[in-house]
């Protein structure tokens, strides 16, 4: 047990440490080249926003855990789906508040808009300044998609292409840099994995 959790740790390390050297390098690089050249894109995807914002997925993932707390209490049990469905949506929720409240201020990255219009691409690190760096619809689907990664290895492949493509359109649709979207997905496929990692280690005593 205690070798696989070394192995996991070390594996995570290594996927860390090449996550942040590309999120530095698009920072310094991309960021800002790239942004500038889908400028006004983003004036086509208005209804992606209303339909995908943060508070619109945050109340959705709401509704269903009081939704699965409710058939817990009322059927006194839940389907192995329905368990993988609320830890993913605990983790979601969680790491995006912890993203939103603390790594958002403490990093201060401006926002692609600020950027495009004079403002300086860097950290402000500390200031309050709560800004794109990392990205919080990231960090929202993918702690949803890690947790779901974990406990269905089988959902891998499509989960990833989807966090591909909803990396993607942040980008294009002028809401995130590069940077933002990489660190984002990574901060919250870490949270959901280890959500489900400890619902797994759970099951295992409940057993």
């Amino acid at each position: 047990m205690m070798k696989r959790f070394e192995t996991v740790l070390k594996i995570w390390f290594l996927s860390f440490a090449a996550c942040a050297a590309v999120a530095a390098l698009c920072f310094k690089k991309l960021d800002v080249p790239v942004a500038l050249h889908v400028w006004g894109a983003g004036r086509h995807f208005g209804a992606v926003d209303a339909a995908f914002g943060a508070t619109v997925i945050l109340t959705l993932e709401s509704v269903v855990v009081l939704a699965l707390v409710f058939a817990r209490l009322t059927r006194g049990h839940l389907s192995r789906f329905a368990e993988t469905l609320g830890v993913a949506c605990l983790a979601s929720i969680c790491a995006y508040g912890v993203n939103d409240q603390v790594l958002k201020p403490f990093f201060g990255v401006r926002l692609p808009l600020q950027v495009v219009h004079g403002a300086r691409h860097g950290f402000n690190l500390a200031m309050g300044i709560v800004g794109s760096f990392p990205s919080g619809h990231m960090v929202l689907a993918g702690a949803f998609a890690g947790a779901f990664m974990r406990l269905y290895p089988a959902s891998t492949r499509v989960l990833s292409g989807l966090l591909l493509l909803a990396a993607a359109l942040l980008v294009v649709g002028d809401w995130h840099f590069l940077s933002d979207v990489i660190m984002g997905t990574f901060i919250g496929v870490s949270a959901g994995m280890l959500a489900a990692e400890g619902w797994m280690v759970h099951l295992s005593f409940r057993s």
